[in-house]
């Protein structure tokens, strides 16, 4: 039997972070070799709002306009294509997402998690509306037919997170000492790995490595939607391929094991893909909690 001193224990243990017990940071970086930066990123929490139309009092600003955090969103797209095109398709597929969810608040905030098939079949149609939007765009002007992009979307709802993978950006869980790539990069060279065609070793030096599967406006786009447990000792990170085509998973094991802060640990990171040669785009979140006693 738990007493009543475990069980408070237990539910404190348990809690959801407050604001200020969020350290999430994110940056991009051209690199050293490409003349544009085709990535884009964003970080942002989802809030209950009151929106007032017409009052009589006086001071508005006593009221609680901004409701408590109900969720983290945190995303990394990776545009291919020619000129300026995968800019382009990244950029679209995170305003997207953003503007989905920001329509969607309900969905997100009122999420039923004992029927979750239905909240991740919505999450699977928001990859497909980008999907969507990115081939319109692309039909529209001749000299981007070939805009793409990856998606790697979290969304944090405590004590539950939700992923949405689309291409070879990348999501790391770092908890308990060890680093777990959570995603499955979705290439040719990982298809071969999986049919037992390629090696790790093959699959890593293959020009089919940087050959997509599956992206937001490609030719087919399959997007993987996973549950991730969270919990207070958990590091996460998101990143584009810019980072590891020259780090390690060994390498990011040692920087986050050793991190100050989501910031100082995201230019580390930075800095050892540089150091390794920067020859693509480099986009780095990283978020963790840190508890704060009262």
């Amino acid at each position: 039997m738990t007493s009543p001193d475990m069980a408070a224990s237990v539910g404190a243990h348990n809690r959801k972070p407050r604001d200020e017990e969020l350290d999430v940071y994110g940056l991009t970086h051209v690199g050293k070799v490409r003349e544009v930066n085709q990535d884009h990123f964003l970080l942002c929490s989802l809030h209950k709002q009151i929106q007032i139309h017409r009052t009589s009092l006086p001071d508005v600003d006593k009221l609680p306009l901004e409701g408590p955090r109900l969720a983290y969103l945190g995303m990394v797209a990776d545009g291919v294509g020619g000129g300026t095109g995968g800019e382009e398709a990244s950029r679209i597929a995170i305003e997207v997402v953003a503007q989905y969810v920001a329509h969607s608040m309900q969905c997100y905030y009122e999420a039923d998690l004992d029927n979750e098939h239905t909240f991740l079949d919505t999450l699977e149609h928001t990859a497909m509306r980008c999907h969507a939007s990115v081939l319109r765009r692309a039909e529209e002007d001749p000299d981007q037919r070939s805009m793409a992009t990856t998606l790697t979307l979290w969304i944090g709802i405590w004590p539950r997170a939700y992923l949405v993978q689309v291409g070879d950006s990348r999501c790391y869980l770092f908890r308990e000492g060890k680093l777990t790539q959570i995603t499955r990069d979705q290439t040719m060279a990982q298809e071969l790995l999986d049919e037992g065609v390629f090696t790790r070793t093959d699959a890593h030096s293959s020009h089919l490595a940087n050959i997509l599967s599956s992206s937001i406006g490609g030719p087919q786009t399959a997007p993987v939607v996973t549950r991730v447990d969270q919990a207070w000792d958990h590091v996460g990170l998101l990143c584009s391929d810019g980072l590891t085509k020259h780090v390690s998973d060994d390498q990011i094991a040692e920087r986050l094991r050793t991190m100050q802060s989501s910031k100082q640990v995201c230019k580390a990171l930075l800095e050892d893909a540089l150091d390794g040669g920067g020859s693509d785009n480099i986009t780095i979140i990283v978020g963790r909690t840190v508890r704060k006693e009262g």
